[in-house]
C-alpha cells in the first residue's frame, strides 16, 4: 500500500515536470512547492474542461467582460491607490503566496482573496471591488504593479485549481515588459486581458521605463463534472484562504500566511548557514531530505 502510494506521488510529480515544453531543473522540482502539490494538481488537469495548453481564449470566460468594458474605472481606482503609495510589498513578512516576488520590485494590492476578508478593498477601491463581487469564478484579485527593471523569475504557481486573468491598466505598452509562459511571450496593453494556466513555468520582466499596472485575477478551472467543480471550491475554499495576507490593518492574515512569519525568520538563519559554507549546506539538506523520505516510507 505505501508502495502504491509513493510510486503515485512520483507519478503525479513527473506529470508536473514533464508537462510543456519549458521544465524548472529535475531536482528543483522534485522539492518545489508545486510537486507537494502533484497529486491535487493531477486530478485538476484530468478533469479539466479547458484544453491543456499555456494560453486560453477569452471567448471561453464571458463572464469576465465587465471587467474588460470597464477597464477604465479599474485604473483609475489602481492609479489612486498608486497616488496613495498603498500598492506596497507585505510590510511583516506575512504574505506566504508572493513573499519571493518582492525582492525583485513586484508589489500588490489585495481585491479579494477566496473567503478572506479585505474591508481595506471595499473601501478605497468600491467600483472594482463591486465588480469583482458580481464575478464569483473569480476567486482572488490583486492590482499588481511592476516597475522598470522589476522581474518575475521562472516558476510555477502550486495549485492548478484555478487560472490565471490579467487585465492591463496603465502599462508600457512595449514589447519589452512581457511575460513568458511555457516559452510564448505575451506583451501588456491597456485595456487588454490575458488568460493563461499558470501551472505551467512562467516569468515575467519589465524592461522599458515605464510602470506596469494590471489586474491581476485567479479564476476557477472550470472542471468537466460538477462533483468535480464542487471539489476544486472546496480545495479552494479550504487551502487558499489560508494563505490571505492584508493590504491594511484589519484585513484578514490566512493560518498559513501566520505561520509562514515564523519560517522566514527561520529561512534567515538558513541563508547565512549557506553563504557561511555552500558544500555543508547541500550536504546537510540532502541528508535531511533522505531522512524524511527515509521516515515516510519506513511508517
Amino acid at each position: 500500500m505505501k508502495l502504491a502510494l509513493v510510486s503515485f506521488y512520483l507519478l503525479a510529480i513527473f506529470h508536473i515536470h514533464f508537462r510543456g515544453k519549458v521544465r524548472l531543473p529535475f531536482m528543483r522540482q522534485l522539492f518545489d512547492h508545486s510537486s507537494f502539490m502533484a497529486p491535487i494538481n493531477l486530478f485538476m488537469h484530468v478533469f479539466s474542461k479547458v484544453p491543456s495548453k499555456p494560453y486560453l481564449s477569452l471567448d471561453q470566460f464571458k463572464e469576465l467582460e465587465p471587467l474588460q468594458q470597464n477597464w477604465q474605472i479599474i485604473r483609475a481606482e489602481a492609479e489612486n491607490l498608486l497616488a496613495l503609495k498603498k500598492i506596497k510589498a507585505a510590510e511583516q513578512n506575512n504574505d506566504a503566496g508572493f513573499n519571493s516576488f518582492f525582492k525583485n520590485g513586484w508589489k500588490r494590492f489585495y481585491l479579494k482573496w477566496y473567503d478572506a476578508s479585505h474591508p481595506s478593498a471595499e473601501q478605497l477601491c468600491p467600483q472594482t471591488y463591486a465588480l469583482l463581487k458580481g464575478i464569483p469564478t473569480v476567486k482572488a484579485a490583486m492590482f499588481a504593479e511592476l516597475p522598470p527593471g522589476g522581474k518575475l523569475n521562472p516558476h510555477r504557481d502550486p495549485f492548478a485549481g484555478s487560472l490565471r486573468y490579467h487585465l492591463g491598466l496603465a502599462t508600457p505598452n512595449d514589447d519589452r515588459c512581457f511575460i513568458d509562459v511555457d516559452g510564448e511571450r505575451h506583451s501588456w496593453r491597456d485595456g487588454q486581458g490575458v488568460m493563461f494556466d499558470e501551472t505551467y513555468i512562467h516569468w515575467a520582466i519589465n524592461g522599458s521605463e515605464s510602470d506596469r499596472i494590471i489586474l491581476f485575477c485567479d479564476v476557477e478551472r472550470p472542471m468537466r463534472y460538477r462533483w468535480a467543480q464542487a471539489i476544486n471550491r472546496w480545495l479552494g475554499r479550504t487551502m487558499m484562504t489560508a494563505a490571505a495576507s492584508p493590504n491594511e490593518q484589519g484585513d484578514q492574515t490566512g493560518l498559513v500566511s501566520k505561520l509562514f512569519k515564523v519560517s522566514y525568520v527561520a529561512g534567515q538563519y538558513r541563508r547565512r548557514y549557506k553563504a557561511w559554507n555552500k558544500t555543508a549546506y547541500k550536504l546537510t539538506k540532502f541528508g535531511l531530505i533522505i531522512g524524511v523520505a527515509a521516515a515516510i516510507i519506513l511508517l
